[in-house]
């Protein structure tokens, strides 16, 4: 790539550019949409407003050869650029942009919207997307996003299609089912997961994902609250509190001034300091944790539900990776901890133990037992908001729930999660093996690796490019997770072996 000079005076020389450099010399020095710099780069337009309006202000001759999409361009580049301003301000072009872009409304943007920051997984899905360009005979491997791999258990999938089907049929056919959720699914719920939890079917509320039910639960709980996440942590819970409006600016740190960032790393076995962490009305907590795989223990969170009830603050606990703890002492759900139903929600999904992402469908459970501040029940007004912004999981989809849970059907589903985190195993045994601080794994289909000293982002760069492995920069879920790379164990058995052997060569 082209390195840009500072200053304008230090580019009178003549460039010979491709065109994406000429894109990328627009974007170094401009706020132009790159939409409207793609089209100009690559049509005639382009060479209309360089000869017509740029020789027209300078007097000047450009040298354009520009007959495709990768033709080179002649001309002097601080030409170019020092009147870009007058081209995009011209009344010519913005004409002709409103002609091929619309008019604009007076409707500002959302400022929240542009606190935003790139988000990890459509930025590795860029990385991989380029990787695959440039090396197309490669055997790629993802253990990026975490996506599952392998097939519905028959039993399910033939309960969705029979389900499709009926609805050909008078009989069969139905519309709008409730809004909470198919009663049936919901006491089935309760049966799998909570049973001797004192949870209500009627606390249940099914839905078509957990990250969907993140966002309803913010907008539950307004612009006005303060939050407090694990460190690193899931993107979802950040991305929802600055579009809603909690997050408040971005400092220099990567990190929000309004978001309590609860330090969760492996110099404190990945739980907080809650004698040092200040009071916040809403404590987002997932275990086990995306991305560190680590899963907290009964005695970690008997201190959390204490430090919730102290403080009058709510828990919203992300068990989406519940099917996966393998150790008594860690719960799979918050309510397994007396005095929880008072502080507490539970969030979970059917994508991860049972093949669901694709399908969508999952969980939040909301004890009648949780007040707000004023004595009103949380579970009327999260109802109420599922009522206006749901009209309900799709019945098929929960057709497959119910025969996720039937006793053939659990069955079928736990073999998955023990295939995943065989997975897990095989991976963190070849990590281990090469000298390597490997956390995860147990209890969650994640592997954590520490590279002490290393930029997160680069290095998963390296590993892909040397082995051609996808994996996650530890960054991307907060400033703990630099030096860490978050590797998935979702994927086909021979290519986590064949993920291992390279991972293993590569670091021998």
């Amino acid at each position: 790539m082209y390195k840009f000079p500072t200053s304008f005076s230090s580019m009178s020389h003549a460039l010979t550019l491709q065109p994406v450099m000429i894109i990328q010399a627009f974007r170094y020095y401009s706020a132009i949409p790159f939409k409207i710099i793609s089209y100009l780069t690559s049509s005639l337009l382009f060479q209309f407003y360089l000869s017509s309006i740029f020789c027209k202000q300078q007097q000047q001759t450009l040298d354009l050869a520009f007959t495709s999409n990768h033709a080179p361009l002649h001309l002097p580049l601080d030409l170019l650029i020092c009147n870009l301003s007058f081209v995009c301000h011209s009344r010519s072009f913005k004409n002709e942009k409103d002609r091929l872009f619309g008019c604009r409304t007076k409707v500002a943007r959302n400022a929240n919207m542009e606190k935003l920051r790139n988000g990890l997984f459509p930025e590795i899905s860029r990385l991989e997307l380029e990787h695959i360009e440039k090396y197309p005979n490669a055997k790629l491997i993802s253990l990026g996003i975490g996506d599952t791999t392998e097939p519905i258990p028959e039993i399910i999938a033939s309960s969705m299609a029979n389900y499709a089907h009926a609805l050909s049929t008078a009989d069969g056919y139905s519309g709008y089912g409730p809004e909470q959720g198919n009663k049936a699914l919901r006491k089935a719920i309760v049966k799998a997961f909570y049973k001797d939890l004192q949870i209500k079917d009627t606390e249940v509320f099914v839905s078509d994902g957990a990250q969907c039910d993140i966002t309803r639960l913010q907008l539950l709980l307004g612009s006005k609250v303060t939050i407090a996440v694990q460190d690193p942590s899931f993107p979802a819970y950040i991305d929802s509190s600055v579009i809603i409006g909690q997050a408040g600016d971005e400092g220099g740190s990567g990190r929000y001034g309004s978001i309590e960032y609860m330090k969760c790393g492996h110099k404190n076995n990945f739980f907080p300091d809650l004698a040092t962490t200040s009071r916040t009305d809403v404590i987002f907590f997932c275990s086990p944790n995306n991305p560190t795989g680590h899963a907290a223990t009964r005695e970690q969170l008997e201190l959390l539900v204490k430090f919730a009830r102290d403080n009058g603050s709510i828990i919203i606990f992300d068990a989406a990776y519940l099917s996966y703890v393998q150790d008594d002492n860690c719960p799979r759900s918050i309510f397994e901890i007396p005095g929880s139903r008072q502080v507490a929600i539970e969030i979970s999904s059917f994508s991860k133990f049972a093949g669901f992402t694709g399908v969508r469908l999952g969980w939040t459970v909301v004890p009648d037992e949780l007040l707000y501040s004023n004595g009103f029940p949380v579970i009327h007004d999260f109802n109420r908001i599922v009522n206006t912004c749901f009209t309900g999981a799709s019945n098929v989809a929960q057709a497959g729930g119910l025969a996720c849970l039937s006793s053939q059907g659990f069955k079928a589903v736990n073999s998955l999660v023990d295939y995943y985190m065989e997975n897990a195993n095989i991976l963190g045994e070849a990590l281990s093996s090469v000298g390597l601080q490997v956390y995860g794994g147990a209890n969650a289909p994640y592997i954590w690796v520490h590279f002490p000293g290393s930029n997160s982002w680069d290095l998963c760069k390296h590993i892909l490019e040397k082995t051609h492995i996808i994996t996650v920069p530890g960054s991307g879920f907060g400033p703990l997770g630099e030096e860490f790379l978050r590797i998935s164990a979702f994927g086909h058995r021979e290519c986590i072996l064949e993920a291992a052997a390279r991972l293993k060569y590569l670091f021998l």
